[in-house]
């Protein structure tokens, strides 16, 4: 039994296996009756629908999530999916039933119904660390977070703020009845209590940021405002806002003054003075302009190695601004971390030129920007303008010339500490002066080359074609006269062919004739012999059986010595009808006619046996077919003969029969498992002499091959192999 289960096992180990873990894992007892069990599902368990019900408190519900919430019990939050008019007010306790949804991010409550049991107070407010909320550790429930205040922008239903806390920036929305004055937040330091939302790209199920969403203006608070007005302090040269200072911080912001040398299309603006210069990053830069004296506050921050003031405010100064002219620069120096941010001079030849959109926080098109890759003495560079065109510009420095650009060097640094590209940006398109066209060999030069060429091309083959077809005319009148000739050559091949084939024929059916004549001749000699030999064997058996019982009879009063007789005459009179059964066998071998050679062979065998009390085994290999008439008949003998000599000599108990079918040969094996015999020492006598020779004569007749194997008390084995030529239309699938 066990050795029965052992196969059963390994095959459910094999099946086990080429399931997926996700179809292994297994869903949880429903309904899921709180959050912390909606939130611990795996996305692909989560997709399965299971059943929810669970009862919690509205932390949030604004009305731009076109009513959607926020619940939250004791065990944690989650977002309900919900699209209708018919919101719980936030502070609802409801029952909530729904499906799980694997979300775009975290679990969800899909297709909800509840019931408002009441209201209840918001959940406590857990502080955590703004390194796990980030990360959405704490999605859907409600958070306190400190940080200060970098930006405030007031929509209609609510104010968005932007907070700086430990390096990171974290939005924050609250009702815009908690900031009576957005302006007087900037620098603030401030604390929210909200739930915590994520955002995400949804094919990827991929984290992008976290906000925090404050239901109440109670739950928003300023912990203190900024101390001074950063307009009011003394402005800071541009070489020194990186360097040590005293009252140095990310909480204080810090006044630059200097003249506006670039302006981007997005928030990027860069500021220089006598001493440097400076990226400023600003949601608000209207109105300020290349060519302005401005003071900026901003907050200080260092981003890939290089300084940047961030969320910064401008106020323009009504002085002359200076004359910042582009400097010619070498690359040692942008090397070294020099001039970024300075108005500077790169030359050299223009390798390739693209044009990409610029889109606005909308994803509409508000203009273009062109990027030409300069190659320079030194270095490889990036030339970009910007423009508010639809249309690319194309006929400015283009592919091949050698330029001078004169814009604001931006570099880009990477670790450790080394240059990693410069692009050069430009405000007008006079800052790119050609110092030498491109070689006249330009594409659309080589194109129109090519072209021209392919018109001379196209007349030469026209000309060309137009002598070949008159060509090709006298090469069909050559054509036809050469298959004529090779008609009337191909008829006589034909009727030379037809006389040999005929001849062929005749041929064949006179070698058949023959053949049919001599296999006649055969079948009579054959079937004389066989008369006379039922004669002389049956007429002397009878007569030594006759003279054993009469001596018998003889000794009726002497019983031992007429047993003996008895058994003399019943030894006689079996080999006599062993004999007289080889007879019939032989003048019925036209059973042929009905049964194949296979069919003969085991009814010859079962007979045998069943008369003398044997075993026997019968076995086809390869594949069975039908062979000539003559092969089948010999074959049959053979066999027969075989096995009449293991009834009258073997003692044997087993006979096997084994008939194999080869590609072009067929094998015959008798095999039993008697007495045996030494085939050196017996071959000669004549109890074995005459059977043994026929077989081996009728194998040479058929051009064939006997083998004769024997040992004393080891049975005997006799092998026939005959070689023929298979008649394909007669195959037919192996059998036993």
């Amino acid at each position: 039994m066990i050795n029965f289960l052992k196969p059963l096992c390994l095959a459910a180990l094999v099946i086990g296996s080429t399931i997926s873990p996700a179809q292994k894992e297994p869903s949880p007892e429903q309904p899921l009756r709180t959050i912390a069990e909606i939130s611990a599902l795996s996305d692909n368990v989560a997709g399965r629908q299971l059943q929810i019900s669970v009862t919690g408190v509205v932390t949030a519900a604004e009305p731009s999530w076109e009513g959607q919430f926020f619940i939250q019990d004791d065990t944690g939050g989650v977002w309900v999916e919900y699209y209708g008019d018919q919101t719980p007010p936030v502070s609802s306790l409801i029952q909530i039933t729904g499906e799980s949804h694997p979300g775009a991010f975290a679990p969800i409550i899909a297709k909800p119904r509840w019931k408002v049991l009441g209201t209840a107070p918001l959940p406590a407010a857990l502080p955590v660390a703004i390194e796990d909320l980030v990360l959405g550790v704490f999605d859907g429930k409600r958070v306190e977070v400190r940080g200060i205040v970098r930006a405030v922008e007031i929509n209609t239903d609510h104010a968005s703020l932007t907070l700086a806390i430990g390096g990171h920036r974290l939005e924050v929305w609250t009702p815009i009845e908690a900031i009576p004055d957005p302006d007087s937040l900037i620098a603030s330091k401030v604390l929210a209590r909200g739930a915590t939302a994520t955002h995400y790209i949804q094919d990827l199920r991929h984290l992008t940021g976290v906000g925090v969403y404050v239901s109440r203006p109670e739950d928003f608070e300023v912990i203190s405002h900024e101390e001074h007005n950063p307009f009011a302090s003394d402005p800071i040269p541009i070489n020194r806002v990186a360097q040590h200072r005293p009252g140095m911080g990310s909480d204080n912001r810090i006044r630059i003054l200097g003249t506006v040398t670039h302006k981007s299309m997005g928030s990027r603006v860069f500021i220089q003075d006598d001493t440097a210069a400076l990226r400023i990053t600003s949601s608000h830069t209207e109105g300020v302009e290349v060519g302005d004296t401005v003071e900026v506050v901003g907050f200080l921050e260092i981003e890939q190695h290089l300084p940047v003031l961030n969320d910064a405010e401008f106020r323009p100064v009504n002085v002359p601004p200076p004359d910042f002219s582009a400097v010619p620069v070498t690359f040692e120096e942008l090397k070294r971390g020099l001039h970024h941010g300075e108005r500077i001079t790169l030359e050299g030849k223009v390798l390739d030129r693209t044009t990409r959109q610029i889109l606005d926080a909308n994803g509409n098109r508000i203009g273009n920007a062109t990027t030409w890759l300069i190659q320079g003495k030194d270095l490889t560079f990036n030339v970009e303008y910007e423009n508010s065109s639809v249309d690319p510009i194309e006929t400015i420095a283009p592919i091949g010339s050698v330029i001078k650009a004169e814009g604001v060097c931006f570099s880009v640094i990477e670790e450790p500490i080394e240059l990693k590209s410069v692009q050069l940006l430009l405000s007008d398109l006079q800052d790119i002066v050609v110092l030498a066209h491109p070689s006249w060999i330009t594409p659309k030069k080589l194109l129109a080359g090519l072209a021209v060429l392919a018109v001379l091309l196209l007349i030469a083959t026209t000309w060309s074609l137009t002598v070949s077809k008159k060509n090709a005319t006298l090469k069909i009148l050559v054509r036809e006269k050469q298959e004529a000739q090779d008609q009337l050559r191909e008829a006589n091949e034909n009727l030379e062919q037809k006389v040999v084939d005929r001849s062929n024929q005749l041929q064949t059916e006179m070698t058949a004739r023959k053949a049919s004549q001599l296999e006649f001749k055969a079948t009579i000699a054959e079937r004389t012999r066989l008369a006379r030999d039922l004669h002389d064997t049956l007429e002397q058996a009878l007569t030594g059986i006759s003279l054993q019982l009469d001596t018998a009879t003889k000794l009726f009063t002497e019983p031992n010595k007429a047993e003996h007789h008895v058994r003399l005459a019943r030894r006689w009179l079996q080999q006599s009808q062993l004999e007289l059964r080889q007879s019939i066998w032989d003048l019925r071998s036209r059973e042929l006619e009905q049964f194949d050679l296979p069919q003969a062979l085991r009814q010859n065998m079962e007979r045998l046996a069943e008369s003398i009390q044997l075993k026997s085994h019968f076995e086809i290999t390869g594949l069975r077919q039908r062979l000539p008439e003559t092969l089948e008949e010999n074959i049959l003998r053979i066999g027969h003969e075989a096995m009449t000599n293991i009834a009258k000599h073997a003692n044997a108990s087993n006979v096997w029969v084994q008939l194999s079918f080869e590609p072009n040969q067929l094998s015959l094996i008798v095999k039993d498992d008697g007495q045996g015999f030494d085939v050196n020492a017996n071959i000669e006598s004549a109890e074995h002499h005459y059977g043994l020779l026929g077989m081996r004569e009728r194998a040479q007749r058929i051009h064939g091959s006997l083998t004769i194997e024997s040992r004393p008390r080891h049975g005997t084995q006799i092998q026939v192999t005959i070689p023929f030529t298979p008649r394909k239309s007669q195959e037919a699938s192996p059998q036993n």
